[in-house]
């Protein structure tokens, strides 16, 4: 088993920087950014068109998996092109088929079909050695794209890891609850990050998820992976990354818990965190290289 290393940070931020340097974060990187890249489309044959942005540089090439009905224009994902952009680095942020821009259903969508959208991206525009930041449902796609196309993935950066979430979550509920929502054909989960309030999911779609899940076995990753948990987190319980960070084959594992970090992990000090943590490994692989 990898050696896990559990990092809490409380006050202050995480700085773990091989070469001493501490990228200059300027508002921008903290959510307000003046400088943007252009929404771009990229057509597939027979499937919806993706919205994507793209900065490009150097490699490693970050790529940012936003989470479920979530989009490529959150806080994070716009630091980190900031971020990227200032050390002249490559980025990519898109949607998925049925989120933001992009064409597409989102109650049609499924983990599966959310995959193959993350790997014909990666396959299309990711040009090189790229780290992977995948956020709550983005970091269960993650793993998923890391299994598939180890040669383009050189490092994973999980922020609030959802992996498996939704079936094992179900799987959780009372029998009688599972049994009134399954005659429904519809879960119904009470959330904080919708108008309604809630997040609705078919059955089809747990069906479906259950063939993508990556935590009955070991996960078959071996770069580097830094996973990274709010311990208010109320939608995605911390000890996911934790299980995560027992199943990935990788001997180079960090877990980092935030004591007060919530689900989204929005906050000025949690983006820093990021932004660091991602810092740290673009330096640790240009001096592998």
């Amino acid at each position: 088993m990898a050696a896990v290393v559990v990092r809490h940070c409380r006050k202050g931020l995480y700085k773990a920087l091989g070469n001493g340097r501490v990228p200059t974060l300027s508002p921008k990187c903290t959510g307000v950014v003046r400088q943007k890249s252009t929404v771009q489309y990229i057509s597939r044959p027979d499937l919806p068109k993706l919205a994507y942005r793209r900065v490009k540089g150097k490699s490693p090439g970050v790529v940012f998996l936003p989470g479920f009905g979530s989009n490529m224009n959150g806080q994070k994902a716009e630091a980190l092109e900031e971020f990227c952009r200032s050390l002249g680095h490559s980025y990519l942020r898109f949607d998925y088929s049925g989120h933001g821009a992009s064409e597409g259903v989102f109650s049609e969508g499924t983990i599966g079909s959310w995959k193959k959208d993350v790997l014909f991206m990666l396959d299309e525009l990711a040009e090189g050695p790229q780290i992977l930041v995948g956020s709550s449902m983005g970091g269960w796609l993650m793993l998923l794209a890391a299994i598939a196309r180890p040669e383009k993935t050189k490092a994973l950066v999980g922020i609030a890891t959802a992996a498996d979430h939704f079936v094992t979550a179900f799987k959780t509920l009372p029998l009688e609850v599972r049994k009134e929502f399954e005659d429904k054909g519809e879960w119904t989960i009470p959330t904080k990050h919708t108008e309604e309030g809630v997040y609705k999911i078919n059955m089809e779609f747990l069906r479906e998820a259950e063939n993508h899940c990556v935590l009955q076995s070991p996960i078959p990753i071996t770069c580097p992976v830094r996973l990274i948990h709010g311990l208010k987190d109320e939608d995605v319980p911390w000890h996911i990354s934790m299980q995560v960070a027992e199943r990935v084959l990788s001997a180079d594992v960090d877990i980092i818990l935030r004591r007060h970090g919530q689900h989204r992990m929005a906050e000025k000090d949690d983006i820093k965190l990021v932004v660091y943590t991602i810092d740290d490994l673009i330096d640790k692989l240009t001096t592998m290289a």
